[in-house]
């Protein structure tokens, strides 16, 4: 099969058009075209007026070897790429101890799910509880119910990608297509087809959550075992001449579970499992992350700013932005998890905290459009000194948020004309916030840092001049946005284990190395390959 890329046609354009552009473009009769599939499909809408479609296409013809020397200078005519999976181990019969996985997130997941496929029958360690009694928890407190710190949007069976928008894209290299192994499991499991060829794929929450529970299922079929409301307490490590290394772990309920192999993917918001592995000297670094504010706008402007008089067109969909301000202060703004027609969501995971975040559900029906406006921060300028001090800043900026909310789970909120202008909020206009519990008018300049004001007041009508209207008086900004990402990265070498503790796999977006739900099942892939291959290779010098 040949691999053609960068075919453009029309938005419009006749269903033969696509036939058409193949024999074209490798200058071919008709006769010579065998069959072609589509591959990957995205769109060009600088011009809102001439909207292109681009195609990437996996073409099989009569006379491949004479092609691929015609277009041996040409970058988008090339041999199609093998991307299929392939197992890099098989489990032995009798293998010492079962590997581990510490949280059910996409990368645990994930994680889970190859050691299983290779015959390792996987233990799968879940703080929260199962994914529907999660979401009634986490529904629950929406309503104004009690908060679970144990079952909310961050804790719980299909990780905080479960209350999202369920974007399936990510800038991580995939050199071994491990992203396709990610997608083909997600349409096994229910997603839709189109998501393993539109640019940017994404499920949504009702679609995730009967998704998890046949990926669940499948990993308990292949003989893995998953216990949920099971918080891992501390390591049991050994000392030998090449170090520390796993020898158990101790469980929050009193059990003690020997184990050799640990994947660590407990998510960017387990601060008391970080505190815990920072006091038995794990190493870990403090990383940078961002700060801000959710921001909503009617989904109908964003469609008509993008799109022009092709919003609302089906292959389309609800328009998505994606925006970069570099500051005056030396700050960067930018727009991150943008929803299209979406809801902001309560993500708080600990008592007395506000913390804010975005979902959407797979039809993108809602009448707003939200996305969070943050400004990056680093350990070196906002942060030093410890390991665990991004926590300590997130926990403040959470409380200010709980505090200026009403100290009653409601978000604090301001109209993005009041925020510019430096007043506080007394009455809604035409935006109407989608945030629940509920939101407090105010004025957000309390709740994060002078240079974040500072910073996001000067990037909004920067942003109002890429997209007209995103500096709208009205529209609303909601606070605070603090888990854009892990607030530490623990340390581990190309052999995927912790720099200091061999058995002890680090990974997902908890540990600095994935984000979002993408991203985090390929790491899980990864870890869950390296943990293999050494579980073979300690069974193999044991047998000698």
């Amino acid at each position: 099969m040949l691999r053609l890329t960068d075919i453009k046609l029309p938005l419009n354009h006749e269903e033969q058009a696509l036939k058409l552009a193949i024999l074209n473009k490798l200058n071919i009769p008709d006769g010579e075209l065998v069959s072609y599939h589509l591959f990957k499909r995205g769109y060009d809408a600088r011009n809102n007026k001439d909207i292109q479609l681009i195609y990437t296409l996996d073409v099989e013809v009569a006379n491949q070897d004479v092609l691929l020397k015609r277009f041996v200078s040409d970058q988008s005519v090339r041999l199609t790429p093998d991307m299929r999976y392939k197992y890099v181990a098989q489990a032995p019969e009798n293998l010492a101890h079962r590997p581990v996985v510490v949280g059910l997130g996409p990368c645990g997941l994930f994680a889970a799910l190859i050691l299983a496929e290779m015959g390792f029958k996987p233990i799968v360690l879940e703080r929260g509880k199962a994914v529907r009694e999660r979401t009634k928890d986490t529904f629950g407190f929406w309503r104004k119910q009690p908060l679970n710190p144990e079952s909310n949007v961050q804790f719980g069976e299909g990780g905080a990608g479960t209350f999202s928008d369920g974007k399936l894209y990510s800038q991580v290299k995939d050199r071994k297509h491990y992203g396709r192994k990610v997608l083909h499991e997600f349409v096994a499991a229910g997603a839709p087809e189109e998501i393993m060829y539109v640019s940017k794929p994404h499920i949504g929450t009702f679609k995730l959550v009967s998704m998890v529970e046949k990926m669940r299922q499948k990993i308990l079929d292949l003989g893995g075992e998953i216990r949920f409301s099971t918080r891992v307490e501390k390591l049991d490590l050994e000392t030998d001449e090449q170090g520390q290394r796993i020898k158990g772990l101790y469980l929050a309920d009193g059990e003690y579970l020997p184990c050799e192999q640990v994947v660590l993917a407990v998510g960017h918001s387990a601060r008391d499992t970080f505190e815990a592995l920072y006091e038995q000297g794990v190493y870990m670094e403090a990383k940078p992350f961002s700060v801000g504010f959710r921001i909503e706008h009617e989904q109908s402007m964003i469609d008509k700013c993008r799109f022009g008089d092709n919003a609302g067109h089906p292959i389309l969909g609800a328009a998505d932005y994606k925006l970069v301000h570099h500051c005056k202060n030396g700050r960067s703004v930018y727009s991150f998890c943008m929803c299209p027609g979406g809801t902001v969501v309560a993500a708080a995971s600990e008592p007395n905290r506000v913390v804010t975040n975005g979902m959407s559900q797979y039809s993108r029906h809602e009448r707003n459009a939200n996305s969070a406006i943050v400004v990056g921060i680093t350990p070196e300028q906002d942060y030093p000194g410890h390991p665990l001090a991004g926590i300590e800043l997130q926990r403040r900026l959470e409380a200010l948020a709980f505090k200026a909310g009403g100290e009653n789970y409601h978000a604090p909120a301001q109209l993005i004309g009041d925020f510019l202008s430096g007043k506080p909020s007394a009455e809604l206009g035409d935006v109407k916030p989608s945030y629940t519990p509920g939101i407090t008018l105010t004025d957000l300049s309390k709740v994060v840092p002078e240079f974040v004001t500072e910073a996001i007041r000067e990037a909004i009508p920067a942003f109002d001049r890429q997209i007209k209207g995103f500096a709208k008086p009205d529209g609303m900004l909601t606070g605070v946005e603090t888990r854009t990402s892990s607030p530490v990265c623990i340390k581990r070498g190309e052999d995927y284990q912790s720099i200091n503790v061999r058995g002890l796999y680090p990974a997902g977006e908890g540990a600095g190395y994935a984000g979002g739900i993408w991203s985090a099942g390929i790491d899980g892939i990864r870890v869950a390959e390296a943990a293999a291959l050494a579980a073979v290779g300690e069974e193999q010098l044991n047998r000698r």
